[in-house]
């Protein structure tokens, strides 16, 4: 008989998993070894994964006529050791390196992205020390890692981000990276819902705290970083005034208070009853971002809306509706927050009411 031995994650944890064909004496035989469950949801058994406990199962099992395949576990111990060798070696300097870019007040979402950006980069230097990476080598690995291996031109922009901060600020090394080159930025158009849409997924809405956060990101065009960080003293209902501090690029700024949205704040206010910050986790603190994704997920689930949706489409169709109506795009860049006009201005490619003023010259045919 044959036992297949793989790596199961169950309830949040690592595990051995152990694979065979119904064997009524083996099972019992099995259910004997200690810390040996079964899981209903994966219908396997399973231990605590642990190197000793994986050479315990081994030498239990050959005491009975089986063959093991144990390649996954094997696999799997030896990338935990390499890894556990990495972070020995670059540890301290990707933390030091995290902890420099938050004395310079970066934001937790770039100091998160540029970390694990560095760590994929001195991973595909792991056999060269820290000295010992030249120019040449960050030119390499942007043509031979990221172009071969076809990542985004996101993810290229962030990766050569990261790499000139790292060493030409960081490591204050005086490295010529000119030839490190940005890719072309294709212009690809935001998902915009339209205002229909945005009232059934808000109706689809009954947890008066996920409507609220949902609300305040769509009727304030917010980030939801910028939503998740507001505070009850943010909210000014006297002036209808929302103050935004420290957001993308270091700026305050205030947008508009919805008077339909105080209203609804109000509500939410007296049953919810944060202390601090407007959207509270369980334990204090702001909400999470994971947790707002999942209140989108589930009120999407409750309406027609085939659209790719994200929280950022709220934004999206914020600024695109306040262009239909005739705002102004210098105002909306404002209440945005965005630094160049040429960022608000793709708003002017998905609005329907400017494509609409365009007569098609089909229309003029006599057909």
């Amino acid at each position: 008989m044959k036992i297949i031995l793989v790596i199961l994650e169950h309830r949040q944890d690592t595990h051995i998993g152990i694979s065979f064909e119904y064997h009524y004496e083996f099972k019992n035989y099995l259910k004997k070894f200690e810390g040996c469950r079964w899981s209903a949801t994966h219908k396997i058994f399973y231990i605590p994964y642990g190197v000793i406990n994986f050479q315990k199962l081994v030498s239990y099992l050959l005491a009975y006529p089986v063959t093991i395949d144990d390649t996954a576990v094997v696999n799997y111990i030896e990338k935990e050791r390499i890894e556990q060798k990495f972070i020995q070696k670059y540890d301290t300097i990707i933390t030091s390196f995290g902890k420099w870019m938050a004395q310079q007040r970066y934001s937790d979402n770039t100091i998160t992205s540029y970390t694990s950006l560095i760590k994929v980069f001195l991973r595909h230097y792991e056999n060269k020390n820290l000295d010992e990476i030249v120019e040449k080598d960050i030119i390499r690995f942007n043509q031979n890692y990221i172009l071969k291996q076809g990542f985004s031109s996101t993810f290229q922009n962030q990766m050569i981000s990261a790499l000139k901060l790292f060493y030409q600020k960081y490591q204050n090394k005086n490295l010529d990276l000119a030839h490190l080159e940005r890719p072309r930025r294709g212009r690809k158009l935001p998902e915009v819902l339209s205002i229909k849409e945005v009232e059934d997924l808000l109706n689809a809405t009954h947890n008066i705290k996920h409507k609220m956060l949902l609300s305040i990101i769509y009727s304030a065009g917010l980030r939801i970083g910028e939503a998740l960080q507001l505070t009850l003293n943010d909210i000014d209902s006297h002036r209808m005034l929302i103050r935004i501090e420290n957001a993308k690029g270091k700026k305050d700024r205030y947008v508009p208070l919805s008077p339909k949205l105080l209203v609804l704040l109000r509500e939410y206010y007296k049953l919810d009853k944060p202390k601090q910050y407007l959207f509270e986790g369980r334990f204090g603190g702001p909400y999470t971002q994971s947790s707002s994704r999942s209140i989108l997920r589930q009120a999407l689930g409750k309406t027609k809306i085939t659209k790719r949706v994200t929280l950022h489409t709220l934004r999206h169709s914020y600024a695109t509706h306040l262009l239909e109506s005739g705002t102004d795009i210098r105002y909306i860049q404002e209440l945005l927050g965005h630094n160049s006009p040429k960022t608000t201005m793709i708003y002017t490619h998905v609005s329907s009411s400017n494509l609409k003023n365009i007569k098609s010259p089909f229309d003029k045919l006599k057909i």
